[in-house]
């Protein structure tokens, strides 16, 4: 252990950090899930107790400080206490998607050369053990669940209950923690591969807690206490990873964890959380749900909610702008609209966080308006993830803030964002070519393309490699026109295309609650692969596009499309378990009906 690293932070590593919270909140409600149909607490000496016991059972089964143990389960309580048991053994984690195949467990468990592997339910073990028989180091598999057949003859199996019943005394782990070096590797994360094969991105104890640091700092203003996390984003993600597991046990924070996307709506007013991360496809989809249901109301309720968006608009866009009759029609509205809103979430959230991908100032926009403070910031994993973010002092929506405490950003010559500082990854896993590609004299070359603005706010233009250069030699950025296609109400997903070509073209994919209502509207049957080609839907989609291009530069607008005979799913590989389109999956897709449009 270096006092440097100890000092810098105030822990030396992240399970000393939380062994440091536990003693300190004992008996105070930690961990949150439901049972029973209603949402109960473990305590913070309940789950020091816990993580403890599995440290224990993990030095039994022969795990040693730098050993990997691969992670694969929903957000829950035991995903934390076994990420923490893990690198209190010394271990490095390696978390999986949960929607990772087989093929994708035995690439991360081969690659990372993982010892063994934790897992939660039956329905992941029937992937993950076949997996994990086919490699040779991975010599033990703990179940949080019972596992019924299917087990790997060569991998020791244990029962999670079992394993932690029988391990009540042993080592020291809270106290060997201390220890642990800050620049040891904390864990190994492997990127989502919007562009091929995940690489393992090294993450040590340092980084984390760099970000974890930057975020205390970046959002003191909002009054950090007694804070409410939901988590609901993958925890494999280095997103959720750092903002919603490692970031609350710094502020001491309570953490719910969701039932499910699906069920989000329904525990956000359960658990009233106080802080939200999420992803820009999140925020989208909320503000559809929103619209659908003003114009299922229609009538006073719809003009109010209109008023309402419009004065908060202006407030927001010019500071001192609303008239003496604006300002107290906007105070009326705070309570017949805004509080309504912010109810759906709760009732006391400080601020929604957007990061994972860009979030287009217009749906930014939508909320603050609505009253509900959204600061948007950016990272990748390769940064632990946090670069950037907005502070609640002096919010800017298109753009992603000053850079986080002690964190140095450079331009380069060709727009990319470098990035120096404890945050930076070790590298990449056995990828020393792909490292020294990343990493170049201490600067992460992020391959993203920004600027900073006058206060020193982080503006995004794009993604390096995703720029657009049509034969004109016009660079565009596809994201932008994305994000103003998505609005439509009629379309829920995009991607267009247009390199080394004249002018864009999309693909689209129709909104599903939309697509129903056209459906009965002319009388239409079968599924939207029956109805991609349809003249009817063509034409409103038409329509839409038209509205699209009017909000758009000349070399922006799309000029032709063709409709998707399927939305872009995790299952269909599509998109990344973190809702990112996969370009290069698409192109392959579609790409030569794409090429077709410019016949």
């Amino acid at each position: 252990m270096t006092d440097t690293g100890a000092h810098k932070y105030g822990w030396p590593n992240l399970p000393a950090m939380f062994f440091s919270q536990a003693e300190k909140l004992g008996d105070r409600p930690f961990l949150w899930e439901k049972s029973g149909g209603a949402f109960r607490p473990m305590t913070w000496t309940e789950a020091a107790r816990r993580v403890t016991q599995l440290a224990r059972v993990l030095q039994g089964l022969g795990v040693k400080p730098g050993d990997r143990v691969a992670l694969i389960s929903e957000n829950r309580a035991s995903w934390l206490i076994a990420d923490v048991a893990i690198m209190a053994a010394g271990a490095i984690t390696v978390p999986a998607y949960t929607t990772n195949t087989e093929g994708d467990h035995l690439h991360i468990l081969d690659d990372s050369g993982a010892v063994g592997a934790i897992v939660s339910t039956a329905r992941l073990a029937a992937r993950v053990l076949p997996a994990a028989e086919k490699v040779t180091a991975c010599r033990f598999a703990i179940a949080m669940e019972p596992v019924d057949g299917g087990r790997a003859p060569s991998v020791d199996l244990k029962i999670w209950d079992d394993a932690l019943a029988g391990r009540q005394s042993g080592a020291d782990i809270a106290g060997a923690a201390q220890g642990w070096s800050p620049d040891a590797t904390a864990c190994i994360i492997y990127t989502s591969g919007t562009s091929g094969l995940p690489k393992g991105v090294m993450l040590s104890h340092k980084s984390i807690l760099h970000n974890v640091a930057g975020a205390t700092d970046a959002l003191c203003d909002l009054g950090l206490g007694k804070e409410v996390f939901l988590s609901f984003l993958p925890l494999s993600h280095s997103y959720e990873h750092t903002a919603g597991q490692f970031f609350p046990i710094a502020v001491g924070a309570e953490i719910y964890y969701a039932e499910g996307v699906e069920y989000l709506v329904n525990n956000m007013a359960e658990a009233r959380p106080t802080i939200m991360t999420a992803v820009p496809r999140l925020y989208e989809s909320m503000r559809t749900r929103i619209e659908r249901g003003v114009e299922q109301a229609g009538g006073a309720k719809a003009k109010l909610f209109r008023k309402a968006l419009a004065l908060g608009a202006k407030r927001y866009q010019n500071p001192g702008s609303l008239g003496l009759v604006e300002r107290v029609q906007d105070c009326a509205l705070d309570k017949l609209v805004r509080a309504k809103v912010k109810a759906r979430f709760g009732g006391r959230l400080k601020a929604l966080v957007s990061g994972g991908a860009p979030l287009n100032p217009d749906v930014g926009l939508y909320f603050t308006a609505l009253g509900l403070r959204i600061l948007q910031g950016y990272g990748q994993t390769e940064s632990a993830p946090v670069i950037s973010v907005n502070r609640a002092a002096h919010v800017k929506l298109h753009a992603v803030g000053p850079p986080v405490k002690d964190t140095e950003v450079m331009i380069a010559g060709d727009g990319e964002i470098l990035v120096r500082g404890d945050l930076v990854m070790q590298g990449y896993w056995r990828n020393e070519k792909a490292t020294e590609g990343a990493i170049q004299d201490g600067w992460l070359h992020t391959g993203d393309i920004g600027h900073l603005d006058e206060d020193g706010h982080l503006v995004i233009t794009d993604r390096k490699k995703d720029i657009i250069v049509n034969s004109g030699g016009d660079n565009i950025a596809p994201q932008r026109v994305e994000g103003i296609i998505n609005l439509e109400p009629e379309i829920a997903q995009s991607m267009v295309s247009g390199d080394k070509r004249p002018h864009l073209v999309a693909l689209l994919v129709p909104d599903q609650d939309w697509l129903g209502h056209f459906m009965r509207e002319h009388s239409k049957s079968g599924e939207l692969k029956d109805l991609a080609d349809d003249p009817d839907l063509r034409k409103l989609l038409s329509l839409a596009m038209e509205r699209v291009n009017g909000k758009l530069s000349n070399i922006e607008k799309v000029r032709r499309f063709i409709v998707a005979p399927e939305p872009f799913t995790v299952d269909n590989e599509q998109m990344t378990p973190t809702l990112k389109v996969r370009r290069h999956v698409l192109k392959d897709v579609y790409g030569e009906r794409l090429n077709a449009l410019y016949v």
